[in-house]
């Protein structure tokens, strides 16, 4: 992603990467180690992302947003509010109703979170992006304040609704998230 945006000129085209990582812990910019509560054999890597400490695994949908942000006019308050809709929709779709929580990024359901944002803006470009809780384990997020939040706790869409995978989400993220975009 780095090397994407330090290329890029006025004429790159914007991308969006989706993909699932292995299980890790990412600390972001404003990360703070006492927020990792326990080892539990998880690698812990700094990021040049915005926010605290989460959890990355299977099973968890990661977009990543390389966005010519001048080229579409966003300013960073506009591109979190549509990346939030974007998931907000996608949630829709499934008969759940997401929500924004003031000060706090990303999306909750009933007052858990099932999709953290993290992002990076440099020189006009922004890149890292969403991670939306779909089919996964999600005991490794015991193990960390997610986003830095003590005992916040955490969802994800197959819990809500049967049937769901990332493999048959993906598409459906990306059309709404160009169409917001």
């Amino acid at each position: 992603m780095r090397d994407f945006t330090a290329a890029r000129t006025a004429a790159t085209a914007d991308e969006i990467w989706l993909c699932e990582h292995w299980p890790v812990f990412t600390l972001g910019l404003a990360g703070k180690s006492e927020h990792l509560l326990r080892d539990v054999g998880i690698p812990v890597l700094k990021s040049d992302r915005g926010g605290q400490i989460t959890y990355h695994g299977p099973g968890q949908l990661i977009a990543y947003l390389l966005l010519d942000m001048k080229r579409r006019s966003l300013t960073v308050k506009g591109l979190v509010s549509r990346i939030e809709q974007a998931v907000i929709d996608l949630l829709a779709d499934h008969a759940v109703a997401g929500e924004r929580r003031a000060g706090a990024p990303g999306i909750y359901v009933d007052g858990a979170k099932i999709a953290a944002l993290g992002l990076k803006i440099k020189s006009g470009y922004s890149y890292h992006g969403l991670a939306l809780n779909v089919a996964m384990d999600l005991a490794p997020f015991s193990a960390i304040n997610p986003c830095g939040y003590e005992g916040l706790a955490v969802t994800q869409l197959s819990e809500l609704c049967a049937g769901i995978d990332t493999e048959s989400l993906a598409d459906q993220l990306v059309a709404h998230l160009q169409a917001l975009l």
